[in-house]
Parts: C-alpha cells; structure tokens; sequence
C-alpha cells in the first residue's frame, strides 16, 4: 500500500503533469525551450544528489537503532509537505518551483530508502520476487488511478467546479499530498518494525557517526564482489531508466507533443504495466531475475532509438505502451535481486547504498539529457545518449554470478547471529 500512496507523486508530479508545468514556468520567465528542459534536467540531477549523499549514512544508523518506519515517515512527511506548498508557486517563479521539487524528490526517495530495506525482514525464502513486483503493480493501480482523475480535471475543469487549467494544475499536486498522506496509514499501522539483530551506540544524537560509516560500509560492500558487480550494472542502467521517466513529457512538450495526449500516453504506461510487472515475476520465477531484466534492457534500448525519431503523438503513444511493458517488472527485479544477495542485518545500510548507486548515478542520466539539449539547442540527441546506459549496464550485468552472492549473504548473516562471533557491524 505504501507503493500505491507514494506512485502518485512519481506518476503526476515526477512524470506528467509538473515536467511540462516547469517549463511553462522557465519560458514565462522569458528563457528559451531548450534551456527549459535543460534546467528541468538539472533540477532533478540536484535533488538525487542530495539524497545520494544522506541515504548510505541515515541506512548505517537505522540498522543500528532500528526505527526503520521512523525514517520512512520523516522523509515521506517531508514530500507530503513539499508537495502540497506546489500551491504557493507563481507564474513564472521557476526558481521556487526547482527548490520545493528538490525538496518533494528528497522525501520521496528518501523514504524508499528504509522502506525497501524492509523487504528482506517481510518475504519469506523464495518469494521476494513475487512480492517485490506486486509491489509495482500496486504502484502502477495506485498512482495511475489518481492520475487519470487529475487528466480529467486538467482537461474539463469546469465539469468539477473549477475556474481554469491552471487552477486544475494546482489541486492536482495538492491531491498527491492527500493522496500520499492517506494510503500510508496501513504500512505504518500494520507493518511490525524488523527486530535490530546488532544493536550498538549509534542513534539521532550522533548522526555524524552514521557518516563516519560510510567509508565502512562501502569498504564491506567490496567483500561482496559479485553484489558490488550487480551494483555498478543497476547503477548505470537505472539511470538511462530514470532519465527517461523524469525527461519523457519534458521532452515531449519541447518537439510539440500536446498535454493532453502525453498525459494519456502516462496513463497507458501505468495500466500496461499493471500486468506486465505480475508477468516478470512470472517470469522471473521460470528464467530467473537477471535474464528477464537483461530483456527489458533490450526493450529500453528500442525506446530510446524510437525516442530519436518519434514526431506524433501516434509515436509517443507507442513508446509509452512499450515502456510500460518494461519499467515496474525491471525495477522491481533490480529491488529484489539485490535483496536477496544482501545479508539481512545490513539490509538498511546496504540499501542506503542501494539508493545510492541508483540516486548518485541518477544525477548523471538528467545532467547529460539537459547538457546536450543546452549545447545542441534542441533534445533528440540527448534522447539518443541514453542508450549507453542500457547497454553499458547490460554488459556488466551478465557478468554477476547470483549463487554466489547469495551464498556469501546467508554466510555472513549465519556468523552475525552466532553467539561467539565478534562481527563488527
């Protein structure tokens, strides 16, 4: 449920509707198209900056103390509250827009942080994958419901009582807050906090020495080769993945794609990608997580060819469906593959690094999209980049031996919980 409450902001607010709404506010502001999806670009490279930096030390602390729900709501409330302050944005107070957005991404990456490191603690042997990808479609129901409502009072406003468009942009980002606030009751309700297996002396008061462990951390990730493998792979393929989430409407807008249609295309993606996640954890389940990711790498790549010489609507609807096809099943196997090679009382503090290889590496996907779209005067090259990151991370992901790393993970967690071992968490 807590992926059904949090999508709505990663479908209204990071891929539909705000996109084109910033850059409405750069232009007004009397600055060129290009620039506009070139600082859109840079707006989100900073905001996953931020968090790559606090995940991997706020994880070290939260595997210490416990209080793993604690965080995932202090982060959440932070993008709740970011996301509704949307309504005080101006006409063309970009500047504003930025910061508040950076803010509202900080919240909502943030909180996944804690929250997937509680996957390890929640699924039984064998399971993870299934529970991982039902996850992702939750998040596809979730978050495509709430946007299909906002299509709807975006393009007949009058039909509900208000006044204009801009009026029917504004409630929109204010019913994601309501919308994220409302449907994280039962995960903070219901979902028992995981048990702290090495409990030491790091908490709130300290949280310099949560960074003090990053060096610690990274240094114990290394011992895990075929996990450190897996992560340079998702780290450069989930940027191009993440590129395209974040630039696909902002791209969009500036070769002449209406609203309208490019909204609707989202809606396509989230209800086309209802099946298709439960349909790779099928799969998953008969070839195995890494082949089936290796084939939405392929799938992606098509995208961003496609990407490259799309002109209509027409075109942007079909790279939407095949989108949808690919993008909740390759993460959420990305998700659970990880887990399962990470040894369950490191999960938070190996998931902040988690965070990290998807967040760190994420600034580089929309840094070079809006890079090229500034340089070149226009996107299409910037489209095409994105390939690379498919295909470098492809290549690296075929190398990463998953027997091996989950046996090392069971190894470390059997001598973690013996009595006579001195393991330095």
């Amino acid at each position: 449920m807590y992926d059904w409450a949090n999508s709505a902001f990663a479908t209204t607010v990071m891929a539909a509707i705000f996109p084109p709404f910033y850059r409405s506010l750069v232009i007004r502001a009397g600055l060129p198209e290009s620039k506009a999806t070139a600082y859109w670009g840079y707006t989100t490279s900073i905001a996953l900056l931020v968090i790559a930096l606090l995940a991997p030390a706020l994880g070290a602390v939260s595997d210490s103390t416990g209080g793993k729900k604690l965080y995932v709501a202090f982060f959440a409330w932070m993008g709740i509250l970011s996301t509704a302050a949307f309504l005080l944005i101006g006409t063309d107070t970009w500047l504003f827009a930025s910061t508040l957005f950076i803010f509202g991404n900080i919240g909502f990456a943030g909180a996944n942080v804690f929250y997937e490191s509680m996957l390890p603690h929640i699924a039984k042997k064998g399971d993870m994958d299934q529970i991982s990808t039902k996850g992702y479609a939750l998040g596809y129901v979730g978050g495509g419901i709430l946007l299909v409502i906002n299509v709807l009072w975006v393009l007949k406003p009058s039909i509900f009582g208000m006044p204009d468009v801009e009026f029917a942009l504004r409630a929109s980002f204010l019913s994601v807050a309501v919308w994220w606030a409302l449907f994280s009751v039962p995960f903070f309700r219901y979902v028992p906090e995981p048990p702290v297996i090495q409990k030491s002396g790091i908490g709130f008061h300290s949280v310099n020495s949560g960074f003090k462990n990053l060096r610690k951390t990274f240094n114990e990730i290394k011992q895990y080769k075929q996990l450190l493998i897996f992560l340079t792979a998702f780290w450069i393929y989930n940027d191009g993945i993440g590129t395209i989430i974040k630039m696909a409407t902002a791209y969009g807008d500036e070769i002449g794609i209406r609203m309208p249609d490019m909204i609707m295309a989202l809606i396509i993606t989230q209800f086309v990608g209802i099946p298709f996640s439960f349909l790779f954890g099928t799969l998953a389940k008969k070839v195995g997580a890494k082949p089936s990711i290796l084939l939405a790498l392929c799938v992606y790549s098509l995208i961003s060819i496609g990407g490259f010489f799309m002109q209509t609507a027409f075109h942007f609807y079909i790279l939407a469906f095949l989108v949808g096809t690919v993008q909740g099943g390759s993460q959420a196997l990305s998700r659970s593959l990880y887990g399962v090679m990470v040894p369950k009382h490191k999960s938070a503090e190996f998931f902040g690094f988690f965070s990290t290889s998807a967040k760190f590496a994420g600034i580089f996907g929309p840094l070079i999209f809006g890079l090229v779209s500034q340089i070149a005067g226009g996107s299409r090259l910037s489209i095409l980049s994105v390939i690379f990151f498919f295909i470098a991370g492809a290549v690296l992901l075929v190398l990463v031996n998953v027997d091996e790393g989950i046996q090392i993970a069971r190894a470390q967690e059997t001598l973690a919980s013996s009595p006579s071992s001195h393991y330095d968490s």
